[in-house]
């Protein structure tokens, strides 16, 4: 008689097959497991290691901070924040200072950031055209803050543009002859350029001018307050520079600037601390570190509408022409409209016969991009 195969036997083959299915199972869990455990390691590891970088410390590792408006020391000068930021004034009295047959100019103020700061105003004569006048915020270069007067420096310079058909704004940054607060520096702070955005902002509420007819013109250090003001309104139709400095930030490293004008501020003083508190942080300017990419107007383009002018004299024994020839490399990559002006003589302010060559090339470059 055959023997009944117990049904038990093929119970056991099934739980067998089964138990073998679940410890796959176990295994492929563990292994994805310990590759994600290895990823998290990874990630912690570089974290920290980049935070303990000696450049980087506390500041932001890319710009999704500034725009979740995470603060960060020296946040300030980075293009991203004045990028961000609104400027808003007016002009206050007028106070008339001159007239000629061609303008009349006013000794005024705005406020800019709760500081009175001054300005030099020049209005054309004849009857105010339609839309308004165009008008250019002219920024004035170094000048040793005590000896800077609102009324006797560029004198020449703001003349020939006001006789031109624009209103001119001469402003005195802050710190400088009468305006309120501290003269901090044009490189290393963005005091300055908030003072020629609010400038501007002042300029567009004035029912004599333009707003959309807007430029800004600078001399020397005020190269690079200009162009960081473009980088931070990239809509400014037009700025002209003469003898600039200090676009890349490299570039200051590599050329320099001799000013035997320049005094530097006392150890003691407000901006010298802070100028030391910012290299203690950050370090020297560094093209790697996550901080310091904020900084340069250069590494923003991609944004920029308005035209660009640098005018430079090649015989400049305080900015090196370097400097423009630099920065007009790397805007021939860029699809902004810009020209270099080079002069054969002029010295750092272009003067001499070189001085209204350099004022008509002015002239016509705002003439056609305000």
């Amino acid at each position: 008689m055959q023997q009944e195969v117990p049904k038990l036997k093929k119970d056991d083959n099934l739980l067998s097959s089964n138990e073998k299915k679940s410890k796959k199972r176990k295994i492929i869990f563990l292994v994805t497991m310990l590759i994600v455990l290895a990823i998290i390691s990874f990630v912690v590891f570089k974290f920290y290691k980049s935070r303990s970088s000696s450049l980087v410390m506390q500041a932001p590792s890319s710009e999704k901070f500034v725009s979740e408006s995470k603060s960060f020391p020296f946040e300030e000068m980075t293009i991203p924040y004045l990028k961000a930021r609104d400027y808003t004034s007016s002009l206050e009295k007028l106070v008339q200072n001159s007239s000629n047959g061609s303008y009349t100019s006013y000794l005024t103020s705005y406020d800019s950031d709760g500081l009175k700061v001054n300005g030099l105003l020049t209005i054309p004569s004849g009857k105010t055209p339609d839309g308004g006048w165009p008008a250019i915020v002219f920024v004035h270069g170094y000048i040793p803050p005590s000896t800077y007067r609102t009324v006797s420096n560029y004198t020449a310079y703001v003349d020939y543009l006001a006789k031109n058909g624009f209103v001119v704004f001469k402003i005195d940054l802050r710190g400088h002859d009468k305006s309120e607060g501290v003269a901090g520096g044009g490189y290393y702070s963005g005091d300055y350029i908030i003072d020629t955005l609010n400038a501007r902002a002042a300029l567009m509420n004035a029912d004599f001018v333009n707003a959309k007819k807007i430029g800004l013109w600078g001399h020397s250090m005020a190269g690079n307050v200009v162009s960081r003001a473009l980088a931070a309104r990239a809509d400014i139709p037009a700025i002209v520079i003469w003898a600039g400095a200090v676009y890349t930030y490299s570039d200051f490293s590599q050329f320099r600037i001799s000013d035997n004008s320049y005094r530097p501020p006392s150890d003691q003083s407000l901006a010298r601390k802070k100028r030391d508190e910012l290299f203690e942080m950050y370090g020297a300017f560094d093209p790697k570190s996550e901080f310091w990419k904020l900084v340069p107007m250069t590494n923003y383009l991609s944004d920029i509408k308005g035209a660009i002018q640098l005018n430079h004299a090649v015989d400049d024994d305080v900015v090196s022409i370097d400097y423009s020839r630099n920065f007009n490399k790397i805007l021939d990559s860029t699809q902004i409209k810009h020209e270099l002006n080079e002069y054969s003589g002029g010295g750092h302010n272009i003067n001499n016969s070189f001085f209204n060559t350099a004022m008509q090339n002015t002239v016509r470059f705002f003439k056609d991009n305000l």
